[in-house]
């Protein structure tokens, strides 16, 4: 047993690179986004920690190329689901009791390989796969990514430390434990980021997950649940269903021992999420934690000092670029009169 308080340093944001002409960062991209183009791969579920292939594929193809197939993806159903929740469970007790500051290390560990090693595969994979630019894979598939997985593991150690008052002849103590079942992790299309949040941010709290990504990330992020088991994940604390949504969402929400949703996605799906849960309701052993995001309407405010040339270049970028698809895509501008008839 060892005798130690461990204490988490705060974090700094990751650098973001520019990948401008001539630099090494932009020749190595592109020699990966070479390497990537020129095979097709398989994207297996990943169950327990092992590897499973459905036969039923889905191909996965470039959004501005849909002749391009990257990858074949085995799709998962009812049965893969049944095996995740077993699984999930296998790994639930030892996970749980693992110290916070070893789950912790599992999860700055994968920052430290994002940010290094495996920076233009994550990069590349999401250009290839999300037909983003190179500026944008880097702002969130590698810049992102790797604060999400360092500054949650900053903020859960400050979360436990977090204690009541005791007056005297008292001492109010507070522990934090995981949810009694699983949690459904549901991510989205649009942010790499965002799809190893969904399942990165309960498995630091000590929960097991069931991670359905979109068909349209299938391909960066099963490279990003690689990486986390090199990092150290142990086998099925988070499994990897690739698949669609009813095939893996119904039978995962019909377990009883459903115990939260992580969602990031649209509001039509969230709000379908939410209702089965509510039906569902008397099923379930514990009463499911529900946590979701949806699209949200972005601003610019516009001060009267501001350039004009400045704020409608800004505001072009930020309403159009990625053609929207994106809760930040900014939808609607406050502009004061004086500046109005020159932007």
């Amino acid at each position: 047993m060892s005798i130690a308080k461990f204490h988490l340093r705060e974090p700094k944001n990751e650098p973001y690179l520019s990948y401008a002409p001539g630099t090494p960062e932009r020749e190595a991209l592109q020699a990966e986004l070479k390497r990537l183009k020129s095979q097709t791969i398989e994207i297996p579920a990943i169950i327990g920690g092992k590897e499973f292939k459905t036969g039923n594929t889905y191909d996965v193809v470039c959004p501005h190329n849909h002749g391009h197939v990257l990858a074949k993806a085995h799709l998962c159903g009812e049965k893969e689901v049944a095996m995740a929740i077993d699984a999930s469970k296998k790994a639930q007790k030892d996970w749980a009791d693992l110290p916070w500051e070893e789950r912790a290390a599992v999860f700055n560990k994968a920052a430290d390989l994002i940010a290094g090693r495996y920076r233009n595969l994550m990069n590349a994979s999401t250009m290839l796969g999300q037909s983003k630019t190179a500026q944008q894979a880097e702002i969130e598939a590698a810049g992102e990514l790797c604060d999400f997985f360092r500054f949650n593991s900053w903020y859960y150690q400050r979360l436990i430390e977090d204690q009541p008052y005791s007056p005297d002849g008292m001492w109010n103590r507070v522990e934090y434990r995981p949810l009694e079942g699983f949690v459904f992790g549901v991510s989205p299309f649009n942010f790499t980021a965002i799809a190893g949040n969904i399942p990165g941010a309960p498995a630091l709290c000590g929960n097991v997950v069931l991670w359905k990504p979109s068909p349209t990330a299938f391909y960066s992020n099963y490279f990003l649940m690689t990486i986390l088991q090199e990092a150290g994940l142990p086998d099925g604390v988070i499994n990897f269903l690739p698949g669609m949504g009813a095939d893996v969402g119904d039978p995962a929400l019909a377990s009883p021992d459903l115990s939260g949703l992580h969602f990031t996605g649209s509001a039509g799906t969230f709000h379908h999420l939410w209702k089965t849960i509510g039906n569902n309701i008397e099923t379930y052993k514990t009463y499911p934690r529900i946590v979701g995001e949806t699209g949200g309407k972005d601003f610019i405010f516009a001060h009267e000092s501001a350039d004009p040339v400045v704020i409608a270049t800004a505001a072009i970028r930020a309403a159009y670029e990625y053609q929207g698809q994106k809760c930040s895509a900014a939808s609607r501008m406050y502009v004061p009169q004086s500046l109005w008839s020159d932007t």
